[in-house]
């Protein structure tokens, strides 16, 4: 790609100005739970998201999926200001790496509520089971078009009429 191509296309193009702020204004709900990002953390976050876009083949404007993260996953029993900033920037990566694994059939929100719940629920706050199983079975499930898309542990669906009497005139 052109040299100058590249720079209009950079990482920074579709970045909101006022992201590091708007990020940064989430500490004072998220103290309730001793979580705080610092400026440097946030701009680093920032990065992660532009780095996970353009890895995914994605554009999106402003940085709202930042902070719907960071309100979702505070409360958790698992994250501590020790591990805050780096399981944000895990969360981000997945965000937007299943987004495409999902093809986009879920919304951003209905994503996130099924990351916190199974982060919390059935992963034990386990990023790799987060990500290697309950994640990689969502979009399974959704690729495949089951109705019950967000049922982890789904019952073999039962042949429809149609299939019976196709088996029944094989034999």
């Amino acid at each position: 790609m052109d040299s100058n191509l590249a720079a209009v296309f950079s990482l920074n193009l579709f970045s909101d100005p006022t992201a590091v702020t708007q990020i940064l204004s989430l500490n004072e709900k998220t103290e309730q739970f001793s979580l705080i990002l610092s400026a440097a953390d946030v701009s680093a976050l920032v990065q992660t998201r532009a780095e996970a876009l353009s890895a995914n083949g994605r554009i999106e404007i402003g940085s709202a999926t930042i902070g719907r993260l960071i309100e979702a996953f505070s409360g958790s029993a698992y994250i501590s200001q020790h591990n805050y900033a780096a399981t944000l920037h895990e969360l981000i990566d997945l965000f937007y790496y299943y987004k495409n694994e999902t093809l986009d059939l879920i919304s951003d929100n209905e994503l996130i509520a099924f990351m916190k719940d199974s982060f919390e629920n059935r992963c034990g706050g386990s990023l790799e089971l987060l990500a290697g199983r309950d994640l990689q079975k969502l979009a399974e499930n959704l690729r495949f078009g089951r109705k019950d898309y967000t049922n982890m542990n789904p019952e073999p669906e039962e042949p429809d009429e149609d299939e019976l009497e196709e088996d029944k005139d094989e034999q």
